[in-house]
């Protein structure tokens, strides 16, 4: 009995060394590459104290922090661009996958966990989050780690006529697989193509961003006109959709839809359409252009208010009204999508949905499961019917009348029973199939949804066939130039998760891991 105890106490330790060896590895490799630096206070393994804590910091989707979930070897949180550098190297040479953590959201949790039972490493950028602002040239230099809040604060610093549309990059620092440092000019026009809305975790690490910044008034108008079914916000939200796109591009409308209790009868709930808007104008320019084109809402001047550009970001994410520009900078701020148990998916329409449609799904927000739910109508048109599909991977442009973000979310005690929120939210995107786009069914890349499908990440041959399952949904035609400049930057599929670009053949061997690292 005890020689067989020996044995399975040594087997048992062998197995417990061998698991740890990666991380030494790994280590051991840093400090060869960043033999001058302090690199090993940057690192968190499983064995540090710090280490949970650092990993939960900025998980936004506390879905993937319970136990059961797949967490990284260790975690680093880079200073400088040669911590990086280095830790991808490292990463390389000892066959460890990389997953970069920046300052966005991520709905589903790819830049701090895995749905594989892989090894891998978490670089945090969160030490990378500088802003430098030039009010003179209109431009900003933004380290990935920021948080758009961050950037949102410091524009609002430095100047209250400029800011930001979230979406005008003209230039950027990249590491490759390489370990190179790229810009704009020495990338070459395909990547840069490929990184403004192809998806992160694919093509490299992006250090920083140069950002376009435009004119904005010294103060904007924002309003919210809350319309429950008895006071007619079916019909209005039907009316809605015909209109919203064609508003003039200084306007930007939205509707959250939920379930409220009736204002008739507080222990009878209905649908509550909460109808908002942010003008850049002043409320004597709003009143009449909303008479004109949406007369059935009954705006008043009573419903709006006048405020900063940066005042307008926290009333239109948060509802927080004359709340400082400091407030963008928590990073901690609780809403549907942020430091919570959710589930999201995304659509697009093109044809008005009709109201008989919209009467049968107000029925399923009455399910329990639906307590937290939320469904937001944001109207294209306007800038976005200018922009070609090809210009940019994100391919919506003209043709859409608006696009929708369904989420439902729950507290940590429900979530023993979390597939029943996900369910529900299946349950009511299948509902919705016939009355948004179709073929492909087009979904937003930064609203990921591994539901429409995932990489087999060991499957070399299916690669691409697996992967154009979800990336037409995602990028429609520009899938496959993405995937030829992956094909092209990182042919042996270094950067890669369960949804991102691959390259079109993978012919590498074992015996080629040498020559790749070198090269």
């Amino acid at each position: 009995m005890f020689p067989f105890l020996f044995v399975v106490l040594l087997s048992l330790s062998w197995r417990i060394n061998a698991s740890a060896l990666p991380v030494q590895e790994f280590l051991h490799c840093l400090s060869l590459r960043s033999p001058n630096s302090s690199i090993a206070k940057l690192v968190y393994t499983q064995n540090n104290s710090s280490y949970s804590s650092v990993l939960k910091s900025a998980a936004q989707n506390f879905r993937f922090t319970t136990p059961s979930t797949p967490t990284p070897l260790a975690i680093v949180t880079p200073l400088h661009a040669s911590h990086i550098q280095a830790a991808v190297y490292c990463c390389r040479k000892h066959g460890l996958q990389v997953r970069t953590r920046s300052g966005g959201h991520d709905f589903e949790g790819l830049s701090y966990a895995s749905a594989y039972k892989v090894p891998f490493v978490v670089i945090d950028l969160v030490n990378l989050r500088s802003v430098r602002v030039n009010v003179e040239k209109a431009t900003a230099w933004v380290e990935s780690g920021a948080t758009v809040g961050e950037l949102y604060d410091e524009i609002a610093r430095k100047s209250k006529t400029l800011g930001f549309p979230a979406d005008n990059v003209i230039d950027a620092r990249l590491i490759d697989v390489k370990g190179r440092i790229l810009d704009k000019k020495s990338m070459g026009e395909d990547l840069f193509w490929a990184i403004r809305g192809g998806g992160g975790g694919t093509f490299g690490i992006v250090l920083a961003w140069k950002l376009k910044l435009v004119a904005v008034p010294a103060n904007v108008t924002v309003f919210t006109v809350r319309k429950t079914l008895e006071q007619n916000a079916t019909k209005l939200v039907h009316r809605w959709q015909s209109i919203a796109h064609k508003f003039p591009k200084e306007m930007h409308l939205s509707i959250a839809i939920a379930r409220a209790n009736s204002s008739e009868d507080e222990e009878k709930m209905t649908i509550q359409a909460s109808f908002t808007s942010t003008f850049l104008g002043s409320i004597d320019e709003l009143i009449p252009l909303m008479e004109e084109k949406f007369p059935e809402l009954g705006l008043v001047k009573e419903d709006c208010l006048e405020m900063s550009w940066a005042e307008s970001n926290l009333y239109s994410f948060l509802f927080l009204l004359r709340s400082p520009s400091e407030t963008l900078l928590n990073r901690n701020q609780k809403s549907s999508i942020s430091k919570t148990f959710f589930k999201a998916k995304s659509d697009f329409v093109k044809q008005p949905i009709p109201e008989s449609a919209f009467e049968g799904l107000w029925s399923k927000f009455y399910e329990d499961e639906a307590k937290s739910a939320i469904m937001v109508f944001v109207a294209f048109g306007g800038k976005m019917d200018e922009i070609l599909e090809t210009e940019y991977p994100y391919p919506h442009r003209a043709g859409n009348l608006y696009t929708i973000l369904y989420t439902v979310d729950w507290e940590e005690k429900e979530n023993i029973n979390s597939e029943k929120f996900m369910s529900w939210m299946r349950r009511v995107y299948n509902y919705m199939t016939p009355y948004v786009s179709k073929s492909p069914r087009e979904a937003y890349i930064n609203y990921r949804d591994l539901d429409i499908g995932t990489n087999k990440i060991n499957n070399r041959k299916r690669s691409y066939a697996k992967a154009r399952v979800w990336g037409v949904k995602y990028f429609k035609n520009n899938f496959n130039r993405l995937v030829n400049v992956k094909t092209i930057v990182d042919p042996q599929n270094f950067f890669r998760h369960e949804q991102s670009i691959p390259p079109l053949f993978l012919l590498w061997k074992r015996s080629d891991h040498k020559k790749h690292l070198s090269s």
